[in-house]
């Protein structure tokens, strides 16, 4: 079988996904955890993904994908991960990443600081050396770093990943698993690059397992606005299936603004072709919500009460389950949601139980 497991370190990121032929995938890290301060419940996720790789005897990542330069999407990943860039970072205890996935946004931005400037100088070292990258999008500023650069940007063509596009590594015979990207578009606004939430990658992963699909939609910071051009720009070359969903992972922390511009007194009701999009889900599908605790009371940071309702409905309209990640498997003592996908489809398992585990939610197998 494959695994996601999705990791309680609060309002941030961290998906790992192990395929059954032993690959794994990480999308996004952040170790956000204050040892110092005994009330923080969110995990060590440095100890954490160590501990997993030196389970299975893995000194590498097969591919480690930084959705977008977003401190609660890359903070501390200079202190685990091997860097070629410079030698202060290729150290034995390190992971090294067989290939790394960013953004344009990575390679263009300028002005960038702390984790977020040696991300940049890791992928721009990389693209230079044509060192196993890949980069997602090609807007105009990247073809003038290019140039400045002193470089033809058409050399790096193989290097380039582009909306629309199904990313070549992976298939369904070999790995079982099929990545589709959704964005970043190749657009820009007039002299500025997008902004990080509008350029970072979204992308449809389809598991194999036998002759059963199951569908992830893993959405980074997506805006409603992006959403809407995500859906539009799919309708329009009739790929609906490729927004079809077994589990999506939600965007910016159950933010309202990936739903719509009014966060709503009691639920935020979304634009017209984000509802559409959550209408693609599937029957037992599960929504997740990599966020603190969902509060009870109005808040200006997300996550935000309104739209937690508003998922909830979903979930509920699909029998399925709306998931948080630092709730689960409780508030007081959260830990990794891992979700199984096997021949039966996605489902939620406690770890840590034994042979006999407990099965949050067991789907009911579909056809196809």
């Amino acid at each position: 079988m494959h695994k996601m497991t999705f990791y309680p370190i609060g309002n941030a990121d961290c998906c790992l996904i192990e395929l059954e032929n032993s690959k794994n995938l990480l999308f996004d890290y952040a170790h956000c955890k204050e040892f110092e301060n005994p009330d923080d419940l969110r995990i060590d996720l440095k100890t954490e993904i160590s501990d997993k790789m030196k389970s299975k005897d893995k000194k590498h990542f097969d591919v480690v994908t930084f959705t977008h330069a977003d401190d609660d999407h890359i903070r501390g990943f200079s202190d685990i991960f091997y860097l070629l860039h410079a030698k202060k970072y290729q150290s034995d205890d390190r992971f090294k990443i067989e290939e790394l996935w960013v953004p344009a946004n990575v390679i263009c931005e300028k002005n960038l600081t702390a984790e977020a400037k040696i991300l940049q100088a890791e992928a721009r070292y990389r693209l230079k050396n044509k060192l196993k990258i890949k980069v997602f999008s090609r807007p105009s500023m990247l073809k003038e770093w290019f140039e400045d650069e002193g470089v033809n940007s058409s050399d790096f063509t193989s290097h380039m990943v582009d909306a629309g596009q199904i990313i070549q590594n992976y298939n369904l015979i070999n790995d079982g698993l099929e990545i589709f990207v959704h964005s970043p578009f190749a657009i820009r606004k007039e002299e500025e690059l997008e902004d990080r939430n509008t350029g970072s990658i979204v992308v449809q992963c389809v598991f194999r397992k036998d002759d059963h699909d199951t569908k992830a939609i893993l959405s980074a910071d997506t805006t409603y606005e992006n959403w809407e051009n995500v859906v539009n720009i799919t309708k329009y070359h009739k790929r609906e299936a490729r927004l079809n969903w077994d589990i999506i992972k939600l965007p910016h922390h159950c933010s309202y603004t990936a739903l719509s511009s009014d966060k709503g007194k009691e639920k935020t009701e979304p634009t017209k072709d984000v509802k559409w999009l959550y209408e693609q889900g599937n029957v037992g599908s599960k929504i997740i919500s990599t966020s603190d605790s969902i509060p009870s009371e109005d808040a200006d940071q997300p996550p935000h009460r309104q739209a937690a309702n508003y998922y909830k409905d979903v979930a509920n309209n699909l029998t399925g389950e709306f998931l948080v990640t630092m709730e689960y498997p409780k508030k007081s003592r959260p830990e990794p949601l891992v979700i199984t996908i096997d021949a039966y489809g996605a489902t939620t398992v406690k770890r840590n139980l034994g042979a006999v585990g407990i099965i949050s939610h067991q789907p009911t197998r579909r056809a196809g």
